[in-house]
């Protein structure tokens, strides 16, 4: 039977890290498989879970349910009556990507 996969908290050890940090425990919860990818299709519109399962290439839907809880246990989303959202945390969130962002295309154009 499959381990129920508990959110990253702060204050807890977490993969990789046994001082619960709160950076290395934001980069656990961030690290797990579509996070991320959640978030960022997030970023500027509310979406049903159909719709989010869509944006995110078909995820399964239990995973996407896993992700979803986890994230809104961290605070980072929500659901309402048009779907799912970002928080004010998870905006938040959203607008420190937009500098590593930028730093990602610099390390890009580097590389070429």
């Amino acid at each position: 039977m499959a381990q129920k996969t508990k959110t990253p908290t702060p204050g807890k050890p977490v993969r990789g890290s046994s001082t619960g940090k709160p950076i290395m425990v934001l980069l656990d919860l961030l690290g797990q498989r579509w996070a991320l990818r959640i978030l960022w299709e997030l970023r500027d519109t509310s979406l049903t879970f159909r719709a989010l399962q869509d944006a995110c290439d078909g995820v399964s839907p239990s995973v996407l349910n896993s992700r979803l809880k986890s994230l809104k246990e961290a605070r980072f989303v929500t659901a309402t009556a048009e779907g799912y959202t970002l928080t004010p945390l998870g905006k938040e969130l959203q607008e420190e990507f937009g500098g590593l962002y930028q730093w990602s295309e610099k390390w890009a154009a580097a590389l070429k």
